[in-house]
């Protein structure tokens, strides 16, 4: 029996697709800060419709309620990245406000009350502190110019504020035991970043407030401490990576001991506050999620026999984990699931989904699931990557050719990127374009040694990683050797803009709010990342010489490939001139090139049409360099350097 093919044979890269820009943007809800309080679970939506400002949701019963209406934006600053604008507790809120960094009160029928006063201070990850009437939380200030000044302080609900834990360069996740007598936190100093070393400290919480006989628990130089928690009879708990993978351990009051030793991370790189990967179900059992080969697992672990239980659910990807009792709450997302709010009921096994990232999917059939793939790159490594081939129900590739490769650099470059269910990326595969979402050498979900791969190798093995992969599917026939390009935002940028540079593989790329200059970042870095660079490149003046290698402004005869640069005129992390000046030279150098900015963006696009115009102008320029024709409308992205028969 003939089963006939229905499918028409188009070019690869050119296929119509019912994945539009627009559907993807309309898609583009990032769910965050999950709380669950009581029964009632709490999160942050983003409204790309809104101009991108963030809301806060609640659904209690069957009701779900938008708290902040527009122009309520719900975000912190604090090092930038924010994170940890949220605290609900019996019923009151406690949120931050994007516009005026002000920290509000939001009560049953009372509306949004202003706690702090106008000032130069952020704030970010609370703590509510009953006894005293007050909230705990990092305090960042940018009264006295220069670099601002981080502490921990207390912020009474009168509204006066006293410092309770001050002299180190940055602070998170001060935690209050359960009966209020003492106050856990993390601290670093440049110029390490989080994930290299960090200090756990102990004060004891006196009567009247202030702190004493404040000692460090745990950390180092060389030991990474993230997500302190108090279990429910008041016994610390944190997790490190002393062992070469970030576990957790409880503190016994004198000295701490492992809970499950495993070669897998219940940890993450602290980029944004707030972060959640574990949380107690009693005081011996703990709910925690954990990520191996760059996959998460949900499960249950009993702090006394280290006796580790899977507990089922349909995710790969797992974030922001929140425990009540026998009810879990979290972020998901796998392959075929977008990100979604979800709560599962350990007693019934009852999986609820609250929210979705995305709330109307195509079909099946015109989306990719990738493989989780390694293979071989410099220095006798394996690089870990999700390749997704083009998909798409109503086209298939003409016969004898082979789909375009997309490369993606994520950005950190100590992150991670994951297999959950994005548009962003269907987009490119539905239209017949490969895509190798890259986990390169740096990257985190593998261990310290494989994060450590980065250290004083940025513009190297990231590269590295990202050329071999695109040699590595071509060598196997599964994409077009002739067609490869690369893309990325932010660090991802500097990779993108590396690899066009000093290899001649990509036959063009894409830098979203890119890096191109590493000593201009020095120069222009916010406080968080001012020594970023001393980890990845080298100590100053080592890194002179280094930075005059590496970055790309300063090769720009050597790039011969054209590119397209979209930046946000808002971005304090990767500052416009990064992008200009590379235009500038590119321009000069005769080599096609365009340029989007963005006004109102920053380190990231949020709103709406700033999705659309990006996609649409970075498809319609790989079609012009590849000389295809576009079967949908787009419009004209102007190139400058492009031959007029281009």
């Amino acid at each position: 029996m003939t089963i006939s093919n229905s499918k028409q044979a188009a070019i690869c890269g050119a296929w119509p697709s019912p994945i539009s820009a627009a559907l993807v943007a309309a898609g583009a809800s990032p769910l965050s800060q999950v709380v669950q309080d009581g029964a009632d679970t709490y999160w942050l939506a983003g409204r790309a419709s809104e101009g991108g400002r963030t809301t806060l949701l609640r659904q209690r019963g069957a009701d779900v309620t938008e708290l902040t209406p527009a122009p309520f934006n719900v975000r912190s600053r604090v090092h930038e990245y924010g994170g940890g604008a949220l605290l609900v507790a019996d019923g009151t809120v406690y949120i931050l406000n994007f516009a005026d960094n002000r920290l509000y009160v939001l009560a049953e029928g009372y509306g949004a009350v202003a706690l702090t006063a106008e000032s130069a201070h952020r704030y970010a990850d609370f703590v509510l502190d009953r006894q005293r009437q007050r909230l705990v939380a990092v305090r960042e200030s940018h009264a006295a110019g220069g670099e601002p000044v981080n502490t921990v302080c207390a912020i009474g609900f009168d509204g006066r504020e006293t410092v309770l834990a001050e002299g180190s360069d940055f602070y998170a996740a001060p935690r209050l035991s359960p009966d209020g007598s003492q106050l856990a936190w993390i601290s670093w100093n440049h110029p390490r970043m989080p994930w290299q070393g960090t200090e756990l400290w102990l004060a004891d919480v006196g009567a009247g407030g202030a702190l004493a006989n404040a000692r460090l628990v745990a950390g180092g130089a060389d030991e990474a401490i993230c997500q302190p928690e108090w279990s429910p009879g008041g016994v610390l708990h944190f997790v490190s990576d002393r062992s070469g993978w970030w576990n957790l351990y409880r503190f016994d009051g004198t000295a701490a001991r492992p809970l499950c030793e495993r070669a897998a991370e219940f940890g993450a790189p602290h980029w944004s506050f707030g972060g959640s990967m574990y949380g107690f179900r009693s005081e011996h059992e703990i709910v925690c999620t954990y990520i191996e080969n760059g996959v998460s697992r949900l499960a249950q672990l009993s702090s006394g026999s280290g006796k580790l239980q899977l507990i089922a659910n349909p995710y790969e990807e797992i974030r922001e984990l929140r425990v009540a009792g026998s009810v879990v709450a979290m972020l998901g997302g796998a392959p075929t699931i977008p990100l979604e709010l979800a709560r599962i009921d350990l007693y019934t096994g009852g999986h609820e989904v609250l929210a979705r990232s995305i709330t109307e999917l195509p079909d099946a059939g015109d989306l990719s699931v990738p493989d989780s793939i390694s293979y071989p790159t410099s220095g006798n490594r394996l690089a870990h990557a999700f390749y997704y081939p083009p998909r798409n129900a109503r086209f298939e590739a003409s016969p004898g050719s082979k789909p375009p490769l997309m490369v993606i650099s994520h950005g950190g470059p100590t992150s991670m990127a994951s297999n959950t269910l994005k548009l962003a990326t269907q987009f490119w595969t539905s239209r017949g374009f490969a895509v190798l979402d890259v986990n390169y050498g740096g990257s985190s979900g593998f261990g310290r040694d494989y994060r450590d791969a980065l250290k004083g190798q940025w513009g190297v093995i990231d590269v590295d990683d990202c050329v071999a992969g695109a040699r590595h599917l071509a060598a196997r026939g599964l994409v077009d050797a002739e067609r490869l390009v690369i893309r990325g935002g932010s660090a991802g940028g500097l990779t993108t803009l590396c690899a066009l540079t000093f290899h001649d593989v990509f036959k063009a790329g894409a830098s979203y709010y890119g890096v191109s200059d590493l000593k201009g970042l020095d120069l222009d870095s916010h406080k968080f990342e001012s020594h970023y660079n001393e980890y990845l490149i080298a100590p100053q003046p080592e890194a002179e010489m280094l930075y005059m290698l590496r970055s790309p402004i300063n090769h720009a005869a050597q790039l011969k490939r054209p590119m397209i640069f979209f930046q946000g005129l808002d971005d304090k992390v990767v500052p416009p001139q990064q992008s200009e000046v590379m235009v500038d030279a590119l321009r000069a150098a005769g080599v096609p090139v365009a340029y989007i900015t963005l006004e109102g963006e920053g380190h990231g696009f949020r709103k709406a049409d700033s999705i659309v115009r990006t996609l649409e102008a970075e498809l319609y320029f790989y079609l012009r360099i590849f000389g295809v024709t576009s079967p949908e409308p787009l419009a004209a992205v102007a190139i400058d350097n492009l031959p007029e028969d281009a």
